[in-house]
């Protein structure tokens, strides 16, 4: 029963939560400005989004009533990326939850939600308005309709003035230790917080080497300061000869609380500020000050930024601003996939395409391999946001991509390694395709069949096999939508012989693609690295069979308008289809393909494979699709190219294997290439990496013999 206006000196040990009736004293806490420990809370049914509670994290009633005043019934979050690369899949997550999900867990109504999109940019080195033009469009393509936009850069002037409000207060300092000196005064910090934990005296147990605890600099006058300040402002220092710490706690436990930067020295433009300025500030000292100029009320970060809580609510405290609720959530982590900017920037400069490669978990990467909005959003929604940390499974997102995509790829027949079938007896004949066989009132098209087709090399084997229906000498097999059943006479270099009869019951229809079918590029993908948890040791974890290009498949030419070079846009969703019996494909950005005069180039990327029926063996097929199922078929075409591979000569391997055919035009003494197809010089890494591909098939050759 002890009022907390009555003594407000002695109030702050009380722990009402645990006795209210009683007023217990919790000697635990206490009111030490200084110290950065958590105090007590009780979570309630209206506030889902609570995390560690701060003594500093308190409003006070008057800035609590200010805030109400402007936001009224108005809830707020934000989502912050730094313009430093492309978004990926845990912005996804983030968005979602910021955007939407948040809203759900406190039930706001829809009318009171808003979310700021804001640029994090106070890195101008690490950031690009390329950088700064994808994320903008990577957030509207996703469907998510910001309040507005923001740039932390606008308001580096009134950051510059609360810093002066923190120098005046003597809550910062200018500092010219280097940083090889900031490191050992915090490993000094470290040591005297253990030894003060063992009961011994850290003045007598701790080194204080060169005096740098707490360091000369900490304690000069509020006018030397500021002279320092405007000096820095001025361009008077060198890089790095100085920067601007906050006067923090050194004793503290958190580590995060011993004097972090708040300004630092670079002459550098801004991407978006322009130049004109020297001093930057560091994101601990700009996101908070933002999110509270900007009134949001709910800070939503990831776990590793839970020891920020304490430097986020100190430093509005020392500036007497509005305190938001500050709630950590897991970080997104996917399988055979890496997440880092660091490491993603590296797969950039070295091993992929680019930012948007298929194989990148940017939003960029999966639009271009074909991942449809709705599914990203569904699964960030079927992941959630929790504060339990989790691998997810590949296949959960993969399964998004099935649901999204069934009802909305048009069917058209595909073959990605054609082989040539002459079938005597047949005749041409047109025939009317549906585009969604689920739903035939949704349309069709039209494809010719013609006495020689081609079907896909899965579908053929050179010798009878018994658990096989597909093209094998004897079988008798169905040609999909055709009406027609044949009998295989042959199996041979030059493709498949057969002749069409009239009697029997296929156990397999298969599909082709007619004489008239369009060539094109077919890129198959698979997981980008070999483990689904990649290690520190995670560049040589990469699959080297991460991309197989096809570049002789064919398509049914019905679908060559829908790919005409002017549908294709990167910022968009491109046109997908089902490969019938494959999988899923999206036409891709490379495509030159003009409908007009059938000249140019389709490229197809994977998305993913139709769902596999586990209650059937690999090869055996079924009454309605006939072949093998895809892994099993993968898995042969793997060990057919590997038997082929073995009749090249060593030094010819990336002149004649499919694989690299076609793709350089300089060779060095031992046949490895030296320059693409263009006359461009390969990287050190491409190099390296045909180097090991001659390694491997020099082993193989010296097994063979």
């Amino acid at each position: 029963n002890i009022a907390p206006n009555i003594a407000p000196n002695i109030a702050p040990n009380i722990a009402p939560n645990i006795a209210p009736n009683i007023g217990l004293l919790h000697s635990g806490f206490t009111l030490n400005p200084s110290q950065s420990l958590p105090l007590p809370i009780t979570p309630t049914m209206s506030d889902a989004l609570v995390g560690r509670s701060l003594e500093w994290a308190e409003n006070t009633p008057e800035l609590e009533s200010e805030h109400k005043k402007i936001n009224n019934n108005i809830t707020r979050t934000r989502f912050p990326p730094e313009p430093n690369g492309y978004l990926h899949i845990g912005h996804a997550k983030s968005m979602n939850m910021n955007f939407s999900l948040a809203f759900s867990k406190l039930g706001v109504p829809e009318d009171n939600q808003r979310t700021i999109f804001r640029y994090d940019d106070t890195n101008p080195e690490a950031e690009s308005k390329e950088y700064i033009d994808s994320l903008a469009k990577d957030v509207k393509w996703l469907g998510w309709e910001p309040e507005r936009t923001t740039f932390s850069s606008d308001n580096f002037s009134t950051l510059e003035e609360l810093a002066e409000k923190l120098i005046k207060k003597g809550s910062a300092y200018v500092c010219f230790m280097k940083p090889a000196e900031v490191e050992a005064q915090r490993e000094i910090c470290k040591k005297r917080i253990a030894a003060k934990a063992k009961g011994k005296d850290p003045d007598v147990e701790v080194k204080n080497a060169d005096g740098l605890y707490p360091g000369k600099w900490r304690d000069a006058s509020v006018e030397d300061n500021l002279k320092r300040w405007n000096r820095m402002k001025k361009g008077f220092y060198a890089e790095g000869e100085c920067t601007l710490r906050m006067k923090m706690d050194l004793s503290s436990p958190n580590p995060n609380m011993h004097d972090l930067m708040a300004y630092r020295i670079k002459y550098f433009p801004h991407p978006h500020a322009g130049k004109g300025r020297c001093v930057y500030p560091s994101y601990d000292y700009t996101h908070c000050i933002c999110d509270s100029l900007e009134r949001i009320d709910y800070s939503i970060c990831t776990l590793e930024f839970e020891t920020r809580r304490e430097p986020y609510f100190w430093l509005l405290a020392q500036l007497d601003m509005y305190r938001p609720k500050v709630y950590e959530m897991s970080r997104l982590n996917i399988e055979y996939t890496v997440l880092s900017k660091r490491r993603l920037l590296k797969l950039v400069k070295g091993t992929v395409r680019g930012w948007d490669d298929p194989r990148m978990p940017t939003i960029s990467g999966l639009r271009r391999r074909g991942y449809t909005k709705e599914c990203l959003n569904a699964f960030c929604d079927d992941v959630g946001a929790t504060r339990n940390a989790n691998l997810v499974e590949v296949t959960r997102l993969q399964q998004h991509a099935r649901v999204a995509l069934a009802d909305k790829a048009r069917r058209a027949m595909a073959v990605l390694r054609p082989v040539k079938v002459v079938c005597s007896g047949a005749a041409k004949s047109t025939l009317t395709v549906p585009d969604y066989p689920q739903s035939p009132e949704l349309g069709s098209h039209t494809v010719e069949f013609t006495p020689t087709f081609y079907v896909d090399s899965r579908d053929v084997r050179t010798e009878h096999d018994p658990n096989f229906f597909g093209f094998a000498p004897g079988n008798l097999v169905g040609i999909k939508y055709a009406n027609t059943k044949v009998i295989v006479d042959s199996v041979g270099a030059g493709g498949v012989m057969c002749h069409v009869v009239d009697e029997g019951k296929p156990k397999s229809y298969v599909t082709w693609v007619g004489e008239g079918g369009i060539k094109c590029e077919v890129r198959e993908y698979g997981n980008l690295f070999t483990v689904p948890e990649p290690s520190a040791d995670w560049e040589s974890e990469i699959n080297p069979d991460s991309e197989i290009i096809c570049p002789d498949a064919m398509v049914d030419p019905s679908v060559g308008e829908l790919c005409d070079k002017s549908k294709v846009n990167k910022w968009t969703s491109n046109v997908s289809f089902q490969f019938e019996r494959i999988g899923y494909y999206v036409v891709d950005d490379d495509t030159t393909w003009s409908f007009k005069d059938g000249k140019g180039k389709i490229v197809f990327n994977s998305v993913v494979g139709l769902k596999e029926d586990k209650a059937k063996g690999a090869g055996k097929g079924d009454d309605k699709k006939g072949g093998g199922s895809k892994s099993g078929d993968l898995q042969r075409a793997k060990q057919a190219a590997a038997k082929a591979r073995l009749e090249i000569p060593l030094t010819e391997l990336f002149m004649k294997d499919p694989e690299w055919a076609g793709l350089y035009s300089k060779y060095d003494a031992d046949g490895i290439p030296t320059h693409d197809k263009e006359g461009t010089e390969l990287k050190k890494n491409q190099v390296k990496k045909l180097k090991k591909e001659y390694e491997k098939h020099k082993k193989a050759l010296a097994k063979k013999k």
